[in-house]
């Protein structure tokens, strides 16, 4: 107990914990976007305790992995090496390389399975016609939870390396640490049902989540194979879609309102 107080009485541990918290906290969105629109697939009973299973096995993964320090660390270790290195960028350190850790391989099959996952959703959403997908809205019955919930279990593996491995490179203390995971997954699971509902409620808003997470993947599957691309730009991208989508949302919103008053009169 003497040593968790000494701890935070540092200013920088504060500071780190902080900054931490709202990494985390980004990383949880990431993660809860796809589990709204997996729940959203199913009939309405079976959502919100879906969404809330998929928050809960996300916590319990992070709190694991972070039991698992040494391990989880060691995942950053090379396991084989291709022998291709890309040319050196203006950082110094070349563009892309192959040498792969465990983290790089679990990073490029779940950028891989959000690129797939996403493409099928926006297809799904450009074509009306209904197919025999198992997560496909017009087939959707009791039975689909089960198939959500193992996407969203493999998803949570990907999201919660890459929030432990972030965890991990920001700061030493392990209570730290958990304090940040907990933290975010508590915003996570009070956020849960406003984004479901929104998302449920825009349909396209669907289409721009969805665009999301094919960035997502791709920027995982490119960080995969060594080429980093800042989050900075990925944010402010998103971001700035989500800005424009608001202008489009309240552009409709006010024609609607000056269509109903037209009719009044």
């Amino acid at each position: 107990m003497d040593s968790i107080i000494t701890l935070f009485a540092d200013p920088a541990v504060w500071a780190a914990l902080i900054t931490l918290i709202v990494m985390e906290v980004v990383l949880g969105i990431d993660n809860l976007v796809f589990i709204s629109i997996l729940s959203n697939k199913l009939p309405e009973k079976d959502r919100q305790r879906t969404r809330r299973l998929g928050i809960g096995l996300a916590l319990i993964m992070r709190l694991a992995l972070l039991s698992l320090i040494g391990f989880i660390v060691a995942l950053t270790a090379p396991v084989f090496d291709l022998g291709l290195v890309g040319p050196v960028g203006e950082h110094g350190e070349p563009m892309f390389e192959t040498s792969f850790s465990w983290r790089d391989l679990i990073l490029i099959a779940g950028g891989l399975f959000l690129v797939w996952k996403a493409t099928k959703e926006i297809h799904h959403s450009v074509d009306p016609a209904p197919t025999h997908d198992v997560l496909d809205a017009k087939n959707a019955v009791i039975n689909n939870a089960g198939a959500a919930i193992v996407q969203i279990i493999l998803l949570d593996l990907v999201f919660s390396v890459d929030s432990i491995l972030t965890a991990v490179g920001m700061t030493d203390h392990v209570p730290v640490m958990m304090i940040a995971v907990i933290f975010a997954v508590l915003v996570m699971l009070l956020a849960s049902d406003p984004l479901a509902h929104f998302i449920e409620k825009n349909p396209t808003v669907v289409m721009l989540a969805l665009g999301f997470l094919l960035m997502i993947g791709t920027v995982l599957i490119a960080d995969g194979f060594g080429v980093h691309v800042p989050k900075g730009y990925i944010y402010a991208a998103m971001a700035f879609s989500a800005l424009v989508e608001g202008l489009n949302m309240l552009a409709r919103s006010a024609r609607k309102t000056s269509a109903d008053k037209a009719k009044l009169h």
